[in-house]
């Protein structure tokens, strides 16, 4: 299986999808992703419009509720709902149309167009595609307990990443039910399904159901 973008994402309406030029695997975006942020804002591709953060810019018709905390640098799109306590940490890229609930803490993450994050999530070193539904309790968890680099696992193969800290890749569409655990270093290929309090890791391909 290759593990480059287009197994996972169409980045068609993604404005930001030159971020993912010259990548052989998907998880390489992660440790270039604060540096492009950066070069947006350095560049004038981006003018920092939130309160008096100039490394923080919010797309025409997102809300962001007052007790939202965030740190620059991120970048989010057009028509956003960023809802009561939740934490946005320094570099997020946010793509158009996403819904995050209360209490979901987000840091170095990239969000296509149209996803949802329910509530009291976390989301740490991952890709979310488009139009993925993340239920509540939900948690990508992005370190392993020794420290040692994120590993992929798929059949007999053990792919190094060289990352410490890699999250989850989740492809389009895919759905993760309530309170379920994704272990670092899992892909989801588009339109997987992981039923509710499941533990997850490894790499699964397309419309796989995770019970």
């Amino acid at each position: 299986m290759k593990f480059n973008t287009e197994n996972y994402f169409l980045l068609d309406n993604f404005y930001y999808k030159d971020i993912f030029n010259n990548i052989e695997n998907i998880w390489e975006v992660l440790p270039k992703l604060e540096e492009y942020l950066s070069s947006l804002f350095i560049d004038g591709k981006v003018i920092g419009n939130y309160k008096d953060k100039k490394n923080i810019y919010i797309g025409e018709g997102t809300v962001i509720h007052e007790d939202v905390n965030i740190e620059g640098p991120v970048v989010i799109g057009k028509n956003c709902l960023i809802t009561h306590g939740s934490y946005i940490r320094s570099g997020c890229l946010i793509g158009d149309n996403v819904r995050i609930g209360h209490g979901v803490e987000i840091k170095r993450s990239i969000f296509l167009n149209n996803s949802i994050v329910a509530h009291l999530n976390y989301i740490g070193d991952s890709i979310i595609g488009n139009s993925v539904n993340i239920a509540g309790g939900a948690m990508l968890a992005n370190l392993r307990f020794d420290k040692k680099d994120v590993i992929l696992r798929y059949g007999d193969k053990i792919i190094s990443t060289g990352l410490q800290k890699f999250g989850a890749i989740l492809g389009d569409n895919v759905s993760i039910g309530a309170n379920a655990v994704l272990n670092p270093g899992t892909l989801l290929g588009k339109r997987v399904i992981v039923y509710p309090l499941q533990f997850v890791k490894g790499v699964y391909i397309e419309n796989e159901i995770i019970r």
